[in-house]
């Protein structure tokens, strides 16, 4: 789980592999390149294989799922 505050962010970094983020509370912008993507609580958003960041538009909690490859 991740709690950013309202108006914070995750710099934008590197794809940890296949994952994905489920908002649970408030409302979050994925962002990679020039594509955005806005989530609000019970969007399940696909984390994209490129570099990318998170907004928090309000105080925000997500579930980031990672699939470790053996």
């Amino acid at each position: 789980m991740i709690a950013l505050r309202a108006g914070s962010d995750l710099d934008e970094h590197e794809s940890p592999g296949e994952a994905t983020l489920q908002v649970l509370h408030g409302r979050v912008t994925l962002i990679a390149g020039d594509n955005r993507w806005n989530g609000s609580p019970g969007d399940l958003m696909t984390i994209p294989e490129s570099r990318h960041a998170l907004e928090a538009v309000d105080d925000s909690v997500v579930l980031l799922t990672v699939a470790m490859r053996s």
